[in-house]
C-alpha cells in the first residue's frame, strides 16, 4: 500500500480551500518521497459517483485499482475489490492486421475489431470461470475479510454459506497492454504523434469499455475495462511477438511495450501534450488508469512547478496521476536528493565503503 492524496475542489485544491495547505505539503512530500500520487475526485467520471456520502468518493488502489460502479448494489468503494483481471496483447493484433509486415497498406479494421471482439469474449469466459471458482469456498475459506464483515453482505452469510451474494459486488476486469505499439502496427504512428493516431487510440479503447458494459448488464456482474500495470507482463508479450514477427521498428525492437494508453517513455514530447493524449482514456478504463509525468531533476527545490504538473492533471481530466524522479540517498550521513559522484552533505564519493542508494526511472516501463 502506498500514500493518495486526495484533491477536491472546495475541499483542498484551490488556494482559498480550508485543506489546500495539506495539498501543498503533499506536493512538497511527494517532490521529496515519489509519493503520495494524486486522485482527482473532481474528474469527470469520479464526480459523477459523489453523492454525499463519503463511502461515493473514489479510492485507488496503490498501483491504479480503481472499484466503483456496482450493477449488484450501492456504488460504493468500502466493502469491495477486484476479484481478477486478465489482460489482451493489443500489439499482437495490430501486427496480423495493420501495415506493419508491409503486407497491406492499409490497415484492416474490419478484421482487427473481429478478433479483438473474440478475444474479449474469450476473456469474459474465462473470468467467469474464475468467478465460479472463487463462489464456490465459503465464509469459513475467509474469516477475516468475511467473518469480520469487511465485504458487502458478508455479514449475513452463515459460516458455510458459498460467497455469490458477497464476490458479486467485485469487479471482473479485463486489461489492455501496448496501444501504442498496436497504433504503430495498425497506422505507422501512436496517440502522441499524431491526432489521427489519437482518434483510432480512442475509438478501439472505447470498443473494448463498450464490450465490458454489454458483459456486465448481460451477466449483472462488474465487467470493468483496466489500463493493465504490466511491468512484468510488457516485456514477456514483447518476447513472444519478437520471436513470431522478429524486430518491427516502433513495435518489437525494445524489451518491452508500453504499459495501458501511456505515450511511449522514449517519446520526446511536452509534460502538457503527454497529459493531454492520456487523458482522454481515463473516463473509458473504469477498473483503475493512471498518468505518469517523468522528472529528470530535483523537485525539492521547486515546488510550485511540481504543483503546476498536478494541476495539468486535474485540467486534463485524469482520475489519478503521480510524478517519478530521481531520488538518492547516502545511507552513511542521510542525506536525499540528486547525488551525482560526491555526496552533497559530507562529501563522501561512490565506491568509498557502502554504496549509494538510487533510483532513477521509477516504473519506467509505464
Amino acid at each position: 500500500p502506498i500514500s493518495i492524496f486526495k484533491v477536491k475542489e472546495g475541499i483542498s485544491y484551490n488556494k482559498e480551500d480550508p485543506n489546500y495547505d495539506l495539498f501543498r505539503l503533499a506536493c512538497k512530500v511527494s517532490a521529496k518521497r515519489l509519493f503520495p500520487n494524486f486522485s482527482f475526485l473532481d474528474s469527470s467520471f469520479n464526480k459523477a459517483f459523489l453523492d454525499g456520502d463519503y463511502r461515493s468518493e473514489v479510492a485507488y488502489m496503490g498501483c491504479r485499482t480503481r472499484v466503483l460502479a456496482n450493477v449488484c448494489g450501492p456504488s460504493i468503494t468500502p466493502g469491495r475489490g477486484n476479484l481478477s483481471f486478465s489482460t489482451l496483447n493489443l500489439p499482437r493484433l495490430g501486427i496480423k492486421y495493420g501495415i506493419a509486415l508491409e503486407e497491406r497498406t492499409k490497415a484492416d479494421m474490419d478484421g482487427f475489431y473481429a478478433e479483438l471482439s473474440d478475444v474479449l469474449e474469450l476473456i469474459k469466459g474465462q473470468l467467469l470461470q474464475r468467478f465460479d471458482h472463487q463462489c464456490s469456498k465459503t465464509k469459513s475459506n475467509f474469516k477475516f475479510l468475511l467473518g469480520s464483515g469487511v465485504w458487502i453482505d458478508s455479514d449475513k452469510l452463515e459460516y458455510n454459506s458459498k460467497l455469490r451474494k458477497v464476490l458479486k459486488h467485485g469487479t471482473l476486469s479485463i486489461g489492455f497492454i501496448g496501444l501504442a505499439e498496436c497504433l504503430k502496427a495498425l497506422v505507422g504512428e501512436h496517440q502522441g504523434e499524431s491526432e489521427k493516431a489519437q482518434k483510432l487510440g480512442i475509438e478501439i479503447v472505447k470498443f473494448m469499455r463498450e464490450k465490458c458494459d454489454k458483459f456486465a448488464e448481460e451477466e449483472k456482474l462488474n465487467f470493468t475495462l483496466l489500463a493493465t500495470p504490466a511491468e512484468g507482463l510488457a516485456g514477456r508479450f514483447t518476447a513472444i511477438d519478437k520471436s513470431i514477427y522478429g524486430v518491427l521498428k516502433g513495435i518489437t525492437d525494445r524489451d518491452y511495450y508500453t504499459n495501458s494508453f501511456h505515450v511511449p517513455v522514449y517519446f520526446k514530447t511536452t509534460i502538457q501534450h503527454k497529459l493531454e493524449v492520456e487523458g482522454k482514456y481515463h473516463k473509458y478504463t473504469n477498473a483503475g488508469h493512471i498518468s505518469y509525468i517523468e522528472l529528470d531533476g530535483d523537485t525539492v527545490n521547486n515546488i510550485d512547478a511540481f504543483e503546476t504538473i498536478i494541476r495539468m492533471m486535474h485540467d486534463n481530466d485524469i482520475g489519478y496521476g503521480a510524478i517519478n524522479h530521481p531520488v538518492d540517498r547516502d545511507p552513511v550521513c542521510g542525506y536525499v536528493g540528486i547525488i551525482k559522484d560526491t555526496c552533497p552533505r559530507c562529501g563522501r564519493r561512490e565506491g568509498e565503503g557502502v554504496e549509494m542508494e538510487v533510483i532513477n526511472n521509477f516504473n519506467c516501463g509505464c
